[in-house]
C-alpha cells in the first residue's frame, strides 16, 4: 500500500485546510459510512459508534488547518477510529457496566490482573475528579452523553439546547478531560 494521497484526497484535504465547507460535506459522505462501521465492529454500539464518527468529523474540522498526513485520507481517518474506541473505553471507566471491558483492554497491555484493577480504579478517580472539575452544564451533558448513553440529540430537547451546542460541550469536555489527565 502506497502511502501517498490519492488525488482526490489531496484537492479535498487542501480545500477543507482553507476551510471550505463543501470539501468537509464530501468528506464527510465518502467516509461516514465506513467510518461507522469500524466503530461500531469496534465497539458494538450502535449509540457509541455514532458518537465517536461525530466527534472525528468535528474534530477534522476543527483542526483542519493543523491536519498533516503521511498517508491517504481513510487511513488517517480509521486512525482516529482506533485513537477514539480508545479513550472512549478509557473514558466509560466512570460507567460500572464497563468495568469488564475496560480490564479486557487494560489485560492486553499488562500482563498482571492485580496491577489492572489498581489502574483500573486509579483511572476511575482520576476521571471522576476530572469531571468534578468542568464547568456544571459541560458536566451535565457529558454525564448524560456518556452515564446515561443519551444521544446528542437526546441531550439537546431535554436540556432545551441546540445539538451544536451539545457538540460542542462535548468536544470541549473531551479536550479538557484529556488536558487534566494527560
Amino acid at each position: 500500500m502506497s502511502n501517498q494521497i490519492d488525488p482526490v484526497s489531496e484537492i479535498l484535504i487542501a480545500l477543507l485546510k482553507k476551510g471550505d465547507h463543501f470539501a468537509m460535506e464530501q468528506i464527510f459522505n465518502l467516509y461516514w459510512e465506513t467510518i461507522f462501521d469500524a466503530a461500531l465492529k469496534k465497539t458494538g454500539e450502535e449509540n457509541v459508534a455514532q458518537d465517536i464518527t461525530q466527534e472525528i468529523f468535528i474534530s477534522l474540522w476543527e483542526n483542519r488547518e493543523r491536519i498533516a498526513l503521511s498517508g491517504d485520507l481513510s487511513a488517517y481517518l480509521h486512525g482516529a477510529v482506533k485513537f477514539k474506541v480508545i479513550n472512549y473505553f478509557r473514558n466509560n471507566t466512570v460507567k460500572n457496566g464497563h468495568q469488564a471491558e475496560f480490564a479486557t483492554l487494560m489485560n492486553q497491555q499488562y500482563a498482571d490482573a492485580a496491577d489492572d484493577k489498581i489502574i483500573l480504579q486509579d483511572a476511575q478517580q482520576k476521571v471522576e475528579e476530572a469531571l468534578m472539575q468542568l464547568p456544571e452544564r459541560m458536566r451535565q451533558v457529558v454525564l448524560m452523553s456518556r452515564k446515561q448513553e443519551k444521544s446528542i440529540k437526546e441531550i439537546a430537547t431535554e436540556l432545551n439546547i441546540s445539538v451544536q451546542t451539545v457538540k460542542n460541550q462535548i468536544t470541549s469536555a473531551m479536550k479538557l478531560l484529556k488536558k487534566s489527565l494527560s
